[in-house]
Formats: C-alpha cells, sequence, structure tokens
C-alpha cells in the first residue's frame, strides 16, 4: 500500500501537508533525518506512516507519559497496533506489552528516554526487529534548548548500536545553534534537515497590558462560551486564585500545577481532555504532548521565560486548523518575577536563561507585526505582515512626545538616577506624599512638571520610554531608573521621542476585544452542536478524549457537507475507514435525522 493510500486509509485525509510526503519517502529509503515542525504541523504522521510500511516495530523516544497514552489512543483509534511502556502501567500489563512486542504484532512502542538505557529494555531490543527510532521533542537533548534533559543525552548510543536503523528525530522549536548540537548529539552529522514554516496563521496573537486581567478574561470568554482553552501562569497560587474565580462566576474551571498529588493531576488533566472542563489554569507543568485538537484559545496570564516556551504553549490551540485566539498579559511585574527566578539555574546556564528571557521582553513590547517576530526567531524570513495579530490589526498612533521624553529623565537626572517608576511619576505629578517630601524632590525643578498628564498615562510613556531605549533600568538596585548615551541625547534636543498615542483602558479593550460574532447560519450552528454532543457521548462510552472521535475540523466540515451515505462520508477530511467502520454510520444517522426535522418544520 503506498503512503497515500495510509493516509486516508487510518487517518481520513487526501493530501498531505507541507514535506509530509518528502520527510515519508527518504526516511523509507533507510535515511536519518531531522525534522523541524510547528506545533499542529503534523509531525507524527512522518514517522507512523513510515512505521506501518516497514517490517518491523518502530520505537519512539518520549519524554512525558501524557504526549504517549495521548499518541497511542489516538492511534488505536483508528486501528493501528501501538503501546507504551512507562510506569503507569501494572507488570501484567507490561508483560502482555512485551509479548505482543515480541510475537511482531506491534508497528509502534512509546518508551522514555529513561527505559531505553535500562539492562531489561535493550536485552528485550535484541529481540525485536527494529524498523525505525523516532525521537519525539528532540530539543530537549540541547543543552542549548529551552527544555534541556539530561537524560536525553543517553540517546547517543542509538546509532551507535544499531547504525543502520533509520533515526529521525522531530521538534516544534529549534534554531539553527539547537538544530546542530541535536544532530551531534544523536551522532548523525550527516543527515537531511526538513524545516517546515512555523507560521500558524489560523492563530490570532495578542498583548495585553497586564491591568484588570481578570476583568479582561472574562469579557473574552463572553465571546468564547463552551470553547475549550488554557490560562497559563506563573505560580501555583495564581492558578488556583484563576480558577477559583472562574468556577465562582460559573464557569467549568480547574487548577494544574506541580504541587498537586498525581491522581489528582492526572484527574483534572482527563477531565479537561474528555471535554468535561472547559478551562483549566495551569503552570508550564502542563500541555507538554498534550494533543487535544479543539483547544480554541489559550492566554498566558503572566509573561513566559522564552520565546521557545511561548510558542510551544500558544501552539496547544488551534491544532485542527480552525482559528484559535492567544493572549499575552505583560507587566514590568513579570519581568522582575522571571528575572529573579534565574538565580536558581547554574551559573552556566544563567547566562543563556537571561538571554532568552530578553527576547521574550522585546516580543512582549513590540510594536511591528508579531508573527514576523517569531518567524525571525526560529530564523525564518517574512516580509509581510501577517494582518492577524493586534499591532497589525490596530496600528498604533504615533506623536513626537520628546517633551514628554525629557520631563521623565530630567526628574530621574535631578534625584541622582535613585527613583523607580512610581516615584518617578510622583514628582511629575508635583505629589506631596511622604517620601517625596523626605527626600526633597518637591524642590527639584520638575517636580509637578507634568501635573497635565495623569498618572495612568505617565505610566504608559515612561514604559514606553524604557522600551525604546531611551533609559534603563537597574532590577539589582531596586529597578531604579539609570540614564544612558541615548539619554543624554534626547536631553541635548539632538534625538526626538516618537510615542504611541496613551489610550485609556475602555477604548483599549473596544479595540483588543472583537464585537460579538453574528450567527447568521443557525441551522449549520445547531448540526455542529449537535454533533458535537453526539461525539462527547460516544467518548465517554468509551472512555476517551471527544478529539479522539473526530475532530472539530471534521465535526465542521460534515456540517456543511451534510453527507448521508458511506461514500460522502469517506470524502470527509478525517473520517478514515476504521473511523467510518467504527462511527461513521451513528454520525450520518444523526445527520440525516437532523435533515429530516428541518425539512419538517420547513411544512409547518
Amino acid at each position: 500500500m503506498i503512503k497515500k493510500q495510509i493516509l486516508k486509509k487510518y487517518f481520513g485525509y487526501d493530501s498531505f501537508f507541507p514535506l509530509q510526503a518528502e520527510i515519508i519517502d527518504h526516511v523509507l529509503s533507510l535515511n536519518d533525518a531531522l525534522v523541524l515542525m510547528p506545533t499542529g504541523g503534523g509531525k507524527s504522521v512522518c514517522f507512523q506512516i513510515p512505521a506501518l510500511m516497514f517490517d518491523g516495530v518502530t520505537i519512539v523516544i518520549s519524554p512525558l507519559i501524557s504526549l504517549m497514552k495521548d499518541q497511542v489512543e489516538a492511534l488505536k483509534a483508528n486501528g493501528i497496533a501501538a503501546e507504551f511502556l512507562n510506569s503507569s502501567l501494572s507488570d501484567k500489563e507490561e508483560k502482555l506489552i512485551i509479548e505482543r512486542s515480541l510475537k511482531g504484532t506491534l508497528k509502534l512502542l512509546y518508551i522514555s528516554p529513561e527505559r531505553l538505557s535500562s539492562a531489561g529494555f535493550t536485552e528485550l531490543l535484541g529481540g525485536l526487529r527494529v524498523s525505525m527510532f523516532a525521537v519525539d521533542e528532540a530539543h530537549c537533548i540541547s543543552f542549548w534548548g529551552h527544555d534541556f534533559r539530561p537524560e536525553y543525552k543517553r540517546l547517543n548510543i542509538l546509532k551507535q548500536r544499531y547504525p543502520n536503523v533509520p533515526l529521525i528525530a522531530l521538534t516544534a522549536t529549534a534554531d539553527r545553534v539547537i538544530r546542530r548540537d541535536i544532530l551531534s548529539q544523536l551522532n548523525i552529522p550527516e543527515t537531511k534537515t526538513f524545516v517546515a514554516s512555523f507560521d500558524r496563521p489560523n492563530l490570532s496573537l495578542a498583548v495585553r497590558p497586564g491591568l484588570k486581567r481578570m476583568r479582561q478574561i472574562t469579557d473574552f470568554l463572553k465571546l468564547h462560551r463552551r470553547e475549550p482553552g488554557i490560562i497559563y501562569c506563573l505560580s501555583r497560587k495564581s492558578t488556583e486564585s484563576v480558577a477559583g474565580n472562574l468556577s465562582k462566576l460559573g464557569y467549568k474551571a480547574k487548577h494544574y500545577h506541580a504541587g498537586m498529588d498525581n491522581v489528582s493531576r492526572s484527574r483534572t488533566q482527563n477531565e479537561f481532555i474528555r471535554d468535561e472542563i472547559q478551562i483549566i489554569c495551569a503552570t508550564v507543568a502542563f500541555g507538554m504532548g498534550i494533543d487535544k485538537s479543539n483547544v480554541r484559545w489559550v492566554i498566558h496570564y503572566n509573561m513566559p521565560k522564552n520565546i521557545e516556551s511561548f510558542y510551544q504553549e500558544i501552539g496547544r490551540c488551534g491544532r485542527d486548523g480552525l482559528p484559535a485566539d492567544t493572549i499575552l498579559f505583560y507587566s514590568y511585574a513579570d519581568v522582575m518575577a522571571q528575572t529573579e527566578m534565574l538565580t536558581e539555574s547554574t551559573p552556566e546556564r544563567r547566562e543563556l536563561l537571561d538571554a532568552k528571557l530578553k527576547r521574550m521582553k522585546q516580543y512582549a513590547e513590540a510594536e511591528s507585526c508579531r508573527r514576523r517576530i517569531l518567524l525571525s526567531y526560529f530564523n525564518e524570513t517574512n516580509t509581510k505582515d501577517c494582518g492577524n495579530c493586534d499591532v497589525c490589526k490596530n496600528p498604533p498612533q504615533k506623536f513626537d512626545g520628546t517633551i514628554i521624553a525629557q520631563k521623565a529623565l530630567s526628574a530621574i537626572a535631578r534625584t541622582g538616577e535613585q527613583i523607580n517608576s512610581t516615584l518617578l511619576i510622583d514628582i511629575l505629578r508635583g505629589s506631596h506624599n511622604r517620601q517625596v517630601i523626605e527626600k526633597g524632590y518637591d524642590k527639584i525643578k520638575t517636580w509637578g512638571a507634568g501635573r497635565d498628564i495623569r498618572a495612568e498615562e505617565w505610566s504608559d510613556y515612561i514604559f514606553q520610554i524604557l522600551n525604546l531605549g531611551y533609559v534603563d533600568i537597574a532590577y539589582d538596585e531596586g529597578y531604579t531608573f539609570k540614564l544612558n548615551a541615548l539619554s543624554h541625547l534626547v536631553l541635548k534636543n539632538k534625538v526626538n521621542v516618537m510615542l504611541v498615542k496613551f489610550r485609556p483602558y475602555k477604548s483599549r479593550e473596544e479595540l483588543i476585544l472583537p464585537k460579538e460574532p453574528a450567527k447568521a447560519v443557525l441551522a449549520d450552528q445547531a448540526l455542529f452542536e449537535r454533533l458535537r454532543q453526539l461525539r462527547k457521548t460516544i467518548a465517554d462510552q468509551n472512555n476517551i478524549p471527544a478529539y479522539i472521535v473526530f475532530s472539530d475540523k471534521t465535526l465542521q466540515a460534515m456540517t456543511e457537507t451534510m453527507p448521508t451515505d458511506k461514500i460522502s462520508m469517506l470524502e470527509v477530511s478525517g473520517v478514515g475507514q476504521q473511523k467510518f467502520a467504527t462511527y461513521g454510520q451513528i454520525f450520518i444517522d444523526e445527520i440525516s435525522g437532523f435533515m429530516s426535522e428541518k425539512a419538517a418544520e420547513g411544512k409547518k
């Protein structure tokens, strides 16, 4: 059977994503490969289809139990013989899987990197006909990667022990340095690297000020009723607080963090995967490898520590290719918190992590197309603005703010560069508070020089002046401002400072929040909801996640085409032969019943 027939039979798709077919042919020719594809780009198919075409079993090295479980469940639903070996299994279950492996009835076997180097598994491998090795989340092997895991370094034994078995390494996040390191660590320097576009045009990108975050979240959720989403928080306490507040408002929300016991964590994750709760508020402990295709939005309550983490986390929504929203709340408090956390790192990692944090900060502060910044980070050139980020949708209105900048910089200079943002605003606004009076700041020339500008406007303008590089901030000196070379040029009227015009919260809210979408095709929406409920019922009966039955994208295609027989149902993208045999007729009956009801209503 050729690869395209396998794609249709087992996965229900008529055509490959970019690069998938080329990668499959490359691996089938017994070549090694490094594959870089964004989350949702179809990395797994690049080794799953060769695994079905090769004789023997493909060993997949995966970092997390949740990732293994998710992929194996999806493969089984498609009629593919796959299993995993990890600590979640009982001795009896593990023994049965090993027996199946030795009998040659499995096509894919998922394991952890720790398991690979164990004596027992080495012995097992000796009795297997291994057709291929696949290393998922391969960036974990690199010291320069954002999620470096020492146990991954043991994978260098693969090419030593099995030089003639093809090895495919896959990741969604790696720049040129990390790519070279992955190949070096795996002992496959002479191989081909396939780099797909990192562009996820279906993801809307937005950064919002970290003000009144809960109000902004609840306003956002009014437009996303019943749509699953993830809120990433920096601290465990925040996950509990945000989830608690949303629960009080009637949303099905729960928290998830590493401080919970394994049973509670597993239960919450399964409830989210199976659509029993709509919202999960989590630390970064959640999400790696969770292949839930119908997540429609991701919110970062706090700024992540690097662009790789951010990109990976927003990639957990819209995996089905349908539109999805991402929001990043940003404040200097987040920057301070992340900077302080760097002290927990080893000295050799600290410098690297600090540099990555600065890049994340630059992204959040940008006034240019955000998607171009992300693509550039991963060494992908794009000369056009995306039109689907907040900056592109609402180009900022700028004005000459040189005098404003001069007032702020003068106040910093006249106070001996010993003040932070709060005190600077008090001085400019002419405050009589105790700290201003005690330090004699009410005597300097710039005291009260900015009375005509409100405190929230000053906060915004000072934030911009800092972001534009006209002043520095000393994190190790109480976050006080320090003048630099540019500061002096501004003060001497040698440089003009262009600022973005301040917009009050209300007007900014009207711009950044989309209007309530018009429900023009109520019949289609009603059918989609019926199919969604049917999917949930089937999933619950079979104890599997709903998206493993059919994805939102497949349900949407059914809603649009309304298939009422086997031929038309098999033409729907995402409906393979196994899926049709298992669920096809049930969905045909539901669609036919819906159409009959509508026809009867039309006769009344």
